[in-house]
């Protein structure tokens, strides 16, 4: 529930056609999709504009420092589809160039280190795998031949080797007692994570390393051979888990290395040092319980930093900046006085700095700390949210992103904080539509604290009139409400839908400091939705806003807030809509897979009636009040949702037709925690604002 916000970027391998076409040329840098300009009749974001938006991917510096290598996503909304194509350009901006134009996508942009040559992965040969080109986008050759394909790659410092990632499959209960049953569809399983996220576990992705001559690899083997779990960590973890050492003999790739029932308990992941020489692994963090993650060596490999968690079973944990004397083994923590995550770890080319993102009071800005002095620098400012930080030679290079504009490119200069937007994928668009004011206010809580809460108008806004205004409530339940910008849950979209959104950074979010962000934690229905109700009554007062006009929305741990103030909001609301929402606590405890969470954000099981803090936790859940439901609910579930089964959502909406309300319910057989396929999700956003607009105009 926390990662699917605090990944807005991930890695969604689609076999795809590309929308429209695309101009790359130096002179008119922002690509030209032909349906849009068609779609284009007002000035207003709408659904299908929202969806042939560009979204910059994967972003490579290239060795020398001065050149980009990204992709750009685009979909087609009648073929259903999105394409991922690769694109070059100078860090300064100029020479924007687009050097792929295929109907499969391209994924996994990497620059050879000796910068002659680009690669990437591609499904062209029928599976993916890994392909190398000219940075012109000439000379196209196959690298690899594995069996199944790969799943992402990077080579060796000095060239003559690359790792990957391939599937190996786990040993069926079924195949192994019953062999006479070959096209048998059924599965015994006899631990627990047998499903994770959105898949069925049948598989583990193993590290594999492979000898490379300049043309192909050879000699493929698995570096993790007979272990029966994952690296990355499933399953959101990317070629970020894994980090090479300079001189080219240790890769330190992160771990879980539990099975089943265990597994599903803990987030106790450890970073692995696997010597190319020897063959040999040894555990760098034992001891540390918590999650260990995203190693990066110094230039000199003389360190590793990494991103640490202290407590295991808790997965909102403060994210800690740690390096390791890769001689002694001698650990530091270095933002132990920093009450704040640290989030895409980078070394300075010197390997004075390492530079990172943090989130404070819901902008995510660029900080830099000296590994010696243990001196952090905040080097942005403004009005945004950087996701990530790269160097390149005279300046860093970010992805950032506002409530204004989706994600861009953009030069920071380190000595000024300066920044400078490098490319235009979005701008020719937005710059033909009127969007809302995105506001700062600081609500008092019920409690006597200071609450943040954007309150985002409409376009074209007129103080003299009343407008309809919505809650939103977000998922996580611990992630920020910063300045982000979504393909579903986008706050200029429901403004341009003629709504005022009232978005609070309630308890339990980051950016605020550790006490603010675990207050949440076994308080389910507690401060949180007080701060709900604090932030909703502060903006209904305002002379524009129509008190009796209110609705709330909101997605997984925003779901559980709909559904619980559905019983308890006093008549404050008109309508609801809740996403993939937790109905049922007790039966969500055991419906979902990483019992680490529900155990520590619920304090235990629903049986343990001794367990006090527990059983106020299921006290509270939202099934137990549906005998004060009394106003319009429509409920969004997918069905391949593991993390909150569908089944929360058919209850609750089968709960609200018993009660005789006006309910829809709006079902996804083929979407995961999210909604990812074009035109599932412009049926989404049009099922959403028919309802509000049903109830609230």
């Amino acid at each position: 529930m926390k990662r699917e916000l605090t990944k807005l970027t991930l890695a969604i391998l689609f076999f795809v056609f590309v929308i429209g076409t695309v101009q790359a040329q130096q002179s008119n840098p922002t690509p030209v999709i032909g349906p849009v300009e068609q779609a284009l009749t007002g000035d207003r974001l709408t659904a299908e504009l929202l969806w042939s938006m560009g979204r910059i991917g994967e972003v490579a510096v290239s060795p020398d420092g001065t050149s980009l290598l990204f992709t750009i996503t685009y979909y087609d909304l009648a073929e259903n589809k999105g394409n991922a194509e690769l694109y070059t350009m100078n860090t300064d901006g100029s020479n924007f160039k687009r050097i792929t134009f295929t109907n499969w996508g391209e994924y996994n942009p990497v620059w050879r280190p000796d910068g002659k040559k680009i690669a990437y992965m591609s499904a062209e040969s029928g599976s993916m795998q890994m392909w190398e080109m000219n940075a012109d986008g000439s000379d196209k050759v196959l690298i690899s031949n594995i069996d199944g394909g790969i799943g992402g790659f990077s080579y060796s410092p000095d060239q003559t080797k690359v790792l990957f990632l391939a599937d190996v499959e786990k040993i069926s209960i079924v195949k192994s007692r019953y062999n006479d049953l070959p096209i048998t569809t059924g599965r015994i399983n006899n631990d627990l994570m047998y499903r994770h996220w959105d898949q069925w576990v049948d598989a583990y992705t193993h590290i594999w390393i492979a000898n490379y001559d300049g043309k192909q690899l050879s000699d493929a083997k698995d570096i993790m051979e007979g272990e029966e779990w994952e690296s990355p960590v499933r399953p959101f973890g990317g070629m970020e888990q894994i980090s090479w050492s300079p001189d080219g003999k240790t890769i330190v790739y992160t771990s879980r290395k539990k099975k089943g029932k265990d597994y599903s308990l803990s987030t106790n992941s450890d970073l692995y040092a696997y010597s190319v020489e020897t063959g040999k692994t040894r555990n760098l963090t034992e001891g540390m319980m918590g999650y260990d993650v995203n190693p990066v060596f110094s230039p000199d490999g003389n360190t590793l930093a990494w991103e640490s968690m202290e407590r295991e079973g808790y997965e909102a944990d403060k994210v800690r900046l740690f390096v390791m004397d890769m001689k002694t083994g001698t650990k530091q923590y270095l933002t132990e006085d920093f009450d704040q995550d640290a989030h895409g770890l980078v070394w300075s080319a010197d390997g004075a700095k390492i530079y990172f993102v943090s989130n404070w009071h819901a902008l995510d800005q660029i900080y830099a700390i000296q590994p010696k002095s243990k001196k952090i620098q905040k080097i942005t400012e403004g009005v945004h949210s950087y996701n990530s930080v790269m160097v390149a030679k005279e300046r860093l290079i970010g992805t950032r992103m506002s409530h204004a504009s989706p994600v861009e490119l953009f030069s920071i200069d380190e000595t000024n904080g300066k920044q400078e937007r490098i490319t235009e994928v979005n701008t020719k668009l937005l710059s033909q539509l009127t969007l809302g004011k995105s506001e700062e206010r600081w609500i008092t809580t019920t409690d006597g604290k200071q609450m943040l809460v954007w309150v985002i108008y409409p376009p074209h806004f007129d103080p003299n009139k009343k407008y309809p205004a919505l809650l939103y409530c977000q998922g996580g339940p611990q992630s920020t409400v910063s300045q982000f910008w979504s393909f579903r849950w986008n706050f200029q979209m429901m403004a341009a839908n003629d709504y005022i959104i009232v978005a609070p950074n309630r308890r339990g979010l980051q950016g605020f400091g550790q006490e603010w962000l675990e207050q949440i934690s076994c308080d389910y229905g507690g401060q949180n939705m007080k701060d709900y109700f604090s932030a909703i009554d502060a903006v209904a007062k305002e002379p524009f806003v129509d008190a009796g006009k209110l609705g709330a929305v909101g997605a997984s741990y925003g779901g559980f807030s709909v559904y619980w103030m559905a019983g308890n909001h006093n008549k404050r609301f008109k309508a609801f809509i809740a996403h993939n929402g937790m109905f049922n606590l007790e039966q969500q405890y055991l419906e979902t897979e990483e019992m680490w969470f529900a155990n520590w954000d619920l304090g235990g099981p629903f049986w343990d009636k001794n367990n006090k803090t527990a059983q106020w936790s299921f006290a509270n859940s939202p099934h137990k009040f549906v005998q004060n439901w009394d106003t319009p609910l429509l409920v969004i579930h997918s069905e391949l949702d593991y993390r909150i089964v569908a089944s929360q959502g058919m209850a609750a909406y089968n709960a609200a037709i018993l009660k005789g309300l006006p309910a829809e319910y709006l079902y996804f057989p083929n979407e995961n925690h999210w909604v990812l396929k074009p035109q599932n999700g412009v049926l989404w956003q049009r099922t959403f604002f028919n309802w509000l607009d049903r109830w609230l105009k």
